[in-house]
């Protein structure tokens, strides 16, 4: 037995496998040529983070372009920053935006798929057994230095103003022999495993990145942790063992890994396999005093993909939005498909820009606009209902005290050509809709300037007495028209343009006057709609409510 394969038994005993094993256990997948396999591989140390569902986004785009796979895997190495429900919240969060899994943690408690287990911490002895082959190749070595003498490294390299980290002369054990890591093992001295890197900072290491294009670094030479002292490995040696026997062909990732690529390269080949293709998704960005920085869970709230459902935005909202960012060219697909899931598009790496965008709420605002306009009242009840049900019950009850009228609600001036865009998320609903609930509607009776209070009380006393809720739209119109000469208006839009002086109004100001007294608002849908809907008697009430609210308030004008 050699010298390294002594330290490999020494330090790794209880593991009797070899690489072959895993090899034959996971196969290369059965797909067709060219499919991508591609996965996500969040932490549990906290909420779903806009850029992990932007990333997942893609992957999934990937996969499906390909007729590919895209998986969940868990790295929970790191069990001190766990949080409790956050695989849950993160799985949860994916699923609720439409991103479909195939492969992994497809539930908080559920793994699918034949290339598991999905947790890292359950897959212990797959990194041991791969870090022993490197130690029996020489390529790995166990290190005691404690924290103390670690720093004291870092201490030394700072003063001496060289290139901080645990390489070349400043690797300590990195020649340790397999007696004197047995006597410090016997002494109970804890260790962790590093490689043992070939590599040189003088050398470059060149990769073609999928939306970078071609990159070039200089090689790795720090002889890095890959097994930590409790035989958990760190993120860098998971990796790569966990995307070779996953079969994992693209690595779509956030750009902050791009530093690290070396390591992964240089791991790949040491353990004798291909590496996968790696896409580096720049992060989303925000404007902070006129300079970019990337979007923070500590300062942005929408940073956190449960900000936008507690807001109410449509989860096909929220994907939209991100496919304008994903995709130079799916604006204009989507003009050409506005019916048409962003399913249907056909996504191509090369068109992600290379730099990060902008996160911008006006934009969102806008595409949920649409998005929403696009649903049927009843669908909109239906979600409306659900969000209000999880964050606004006083509001829910109401919705759902008679489900019949509220669906008649959101009819108005939707199953149209050109729907209205009133409702950019859930949370503006109740708003949008208040006056048609007595239990929400607060009247405000204030008046554009050009008209009298004087002059709106004729109006109201007029219309209350022509009114009629089965008129149409065209009868509708037409009797506020009529009453528009007794009170001083014009009764045509077209005199009062050209005569504005003569005319106390046109017949667009006389509807604004009624519009006010039965909504509390200048603009608002289909106003004979409105009234239809409220009914007579409720119409009516409103009216003179503000025909006694001006008389009491304005007395000097009337």
């Amino acid at each position: 037995m050699t010298e390294n394969e002594k330290m490999a038994e020494l330090l790794l005993p209880h593991i009797d496998k070899i690489p072959d094993y895993y090899e034959e256990k996971y196969p290369k997948r059965d797909l067709a040529e060219g499919a991508r396999v591609t996965r996500v591989a969040p932490s549990p140390t906290g909420y779903l983070h806009l850029g992990t569902l932007f990333v997942s986004l893609i992957n999934r785009l990937v996969a499906d372009s390909t007729g590919g796979i895209f998986y969940t895997r868990i790295e929970d190495t790191d069990k001190k920053r766990e949080v409790e429900g956050g695989i849950a919240d993160i799985i949860g969060g994916i699923k609720r935006f439409g991103i479909k899994i195939d492969e992994g943690f497809t539930e908080a408690d559920k793994e699918t798929g034949d290339y598991g287990p999905y947790k890292q911490s359950e897959r212990a002895e797959i990194y041991q057994c791969y870090a022993k082959s490197l130690i029996k190749q020489g390529l790995a070595y166990p290190c005691f230095c404690t924290e103390d003498e670690l720093a004291k490294i870092r201490e030394e390299q700072e003063a001496l103003k060289v290139r901080t980290g645990y390489h070349g002369k400043w690797a300590r054990h990195r020649d340790i022999t397999y007696d004197e890591a047995k006597k410090l093992i016997d002494e109970g001295k804890p260790f962790v495993v590093r490689l043992r890197s070939p590599g040189s900072e003088e050398n470059k290491v060149i990769f073609e990145d999928g939306i970078k294009g071609k990159i070039e670094m200089p090689e790795n030479d720090e002889d890095f942790v890959i097994l930590k002292s409790d035989g958990i490995p760190t993120y860098h040696f998971a990796h790569a063992v966990d995307d070779h026997l996953m079969r994992t062909t693209h690595v779509i990732r956030g750009d902050e890994w791009i530093s690290s690529t070396p390591k992964h390269l240089q791991l790949f080949r040491l353990l004798g396999n291909k590496p996968p293709k790696y896409v580096h998704v720049s992060p989303i960005m925000k404007l902070e005093n006129g300079n970019k920085r990337k979007i923070s869970k500590r300062k942005d709230p929408e940073a956190a993909v449960h900000y936008f459902a507690e807001q109410g935005y449509e989860c096909d909202s929220v994907i939209e939005y991100l496919m304008t960012i994903a995709a130079s060219d799916f604006e204009d697909w989507r003009r050409a498909n506005p019916l048409e899931s962003y399913k249907k598009f056909k996504f191509n790496l090369k068109k992600m820009s290379a730099s990060g965008a902008l996160f911008d709420t006006a934009k969102l605002n806008d595409v949920s606009k649409t998005v929403v306009s696009r649903m049927s009242s009843d669908e909109v009840v239906k979600k409306l209902t659900a969000w209000a049900d999880e964050f606004d019950k006083d509001f829910a009850a109401i919705l759902k005290n008679d489900i019949s009228y509220t669906k008649a609600v959101f009819a108005i001036d939707r199953d149209v050509p050109k729907p209205r865009k009133d409702i950019v998320k859930w949370s503006d609903a109740k708003d949008y809709c208040s006056y048609l609930f007595d239990e929400l509607f607060v009247p405000c009776y204030t008046l554009p300037d050009n008209i009298k209070t004087s002059s709106a009380v004729d109006v109201l006393t007029a219309y209350k007495e022509v009114y009629d809720p089965a008129d149409d739209g065209s009868e509708w119109f037409s009797k506020i028209k009529s009453i528009c000469p007794a009170a001083g208006f014009a009764d045509d839009t077209k005199k009062y343009k050209a005569d504005p002086s003569s005319y106390k109004g046109s017949p667009g100001d006389a509807s604004t006057v009624i519009r006010i007294a039965v909504t509390g608002r200048q603009n608002t849908p289909d106003l004979c709609s409105i009234m239809r809907l409220l009914g007579r008697q409720r119409s009516i009430e409103r009216i003179n409510n503000a025909i006694t609210f001006y008389k009491k308030n304005y007395p000097e004008e009337m």
